[in-house]
């Protein structure tokens, strides 16, 4: 019987494509490593900053502000949100202790890289760092991080923060049971008449060795599409709700900080609020504000705070797959 042997060729092939690929890869290394040693301690000292000031400010202020965001954001991060309070009652302070261990052992490889970049072992006037190739100084930061780091405190902080995230995560997922409900639905409905008219053109159209991606490929997109709808209906009933609670948490500081500056308004604001209905006047007008606003800019975050907080957007839309996906 004879018989063809495109096997090794097609093995080459397969060798040489991620050949290439690292090197497209290592291209990025020195860049990506100037762009953290850079950015990411300014990252650190401004989250401990902003940390700081959130910790000294007067109860009744950081209720307000707490109030304000849940008003006018409770619908653009609604599952951040209720990982948040899970996390209060989960282990909050273990995560808090466990990103300032990981913050410091972060800070410490960056402060060592930043002298091995100065190093000219060969006196030659040029930084050792800038004549290697991208291999070489991909191994070099590599061995630095693994030299310098404490494995034992990472290890520990790890743990500490996927054991609260495990906690979390099953909370959210009972919070958001209909909304996973929902995509999943409407995901089955959507994939059964893309995969009888939809698949089979673009697997005409796609390399032979490439055809096993298509469904792949087709599952992630169906199910991106249903997570859409039903997070935005999600986000209509949590937008709402959140800007009741916001606004009431709003209006009750208010309402506090007049009391304890003896702010009477003309006898509105007497010392015990349940002898008053402003309050909960207040309440609602914070309420329509806050949901009106978030109606307005189609509960997602206007420019240019979308700038500022992608980071933040960036988690809401992981923690939205995850708790999905593993449905």
């Amino acid at each position: 019987k004879m018989s063809a042997k495109p096997a090794p060729e097609k093995k080459e092939s397969l060798q040489e494509e991620l050949t290439e690929a690292a090197k497209i890869v290592q291209g990025f290394i020195k860049p990506l490593v100037g762009f953290l040693t850079f950015a990411l301690p300014y990252a650190i000292q401004f989250s401990k900053q902003a940390f700081n000031v959130w910790q000294t400010l007067p109860k009744n202020v950081a209720r307000f502000v707490t109030g304000f965001i849940f008003c006018f954001f409770g619908g653009v991060y609604p599952v951040l949100f209720a990982a948040v309070q899970a996390a209060e009652y989960g282990g909050r302070k273990k995560v808090v202790e466990a990103v300032s261990v990981l913050a410091g052992e972060a800070m410490k490889i960056i402060e060592e890289s930043k002298k091995d970049d100065q190093v000219d072992a060969d006196h030659d006037g040029i930084k050792d760092v800038k004549e290697i190739s991208n291999k070489e100084f991909m191994m070099r930061k590599v061995t630095l991080v693994l030299t310098k780091i404490d494995p034992q405190k990472v290890d520990e902080a790890i743990s500490s923060i996927y054991r609260v995230w495990l906690s979390v995560a099953a909370v959210i997922s009972i919070q958001f049971a209909r909304t996973i409900a929902m995509a999943l639905t409407i995901s089955d409905f959507l994939k059964q008449p893309i995969d009888r008219f939809i698949a089979p053109t673009i697997e005409l159209a796609v390399p032979a060795q490439y055809k096993k991606w298509v469904p792949v490929v087709i599952g992630w997109v169906t199910k991106s599409i249903a997570m859409s709808i039903a997070w935005y209906v999600q986000a209509v009933i949590s937008g709402f709700t959140s800007a009741l609670a916001g606004g009431l948490m709003m209006a009750r500081s208010f309402y506090d900080f007049c009391v304890h500056r003896n702010m009477k308004l003309g006898g509105l604001i007497p010392d015990n609020h349940e002898d008053s209905y402003i309050d909960e006047v207040m309440s609602y007008g914070f309420a329509a504000l806050g949901f009106y606003f978030q109606v307005m800019n189609n509960f997602s975050v206007p420019f240019p705070l979308n700038l500022l907080l992608w980071p933040i957007g960036f988690i809401e839309y992981y923690l939205r797959w995850t708790i999905t996906k593993a449905k």
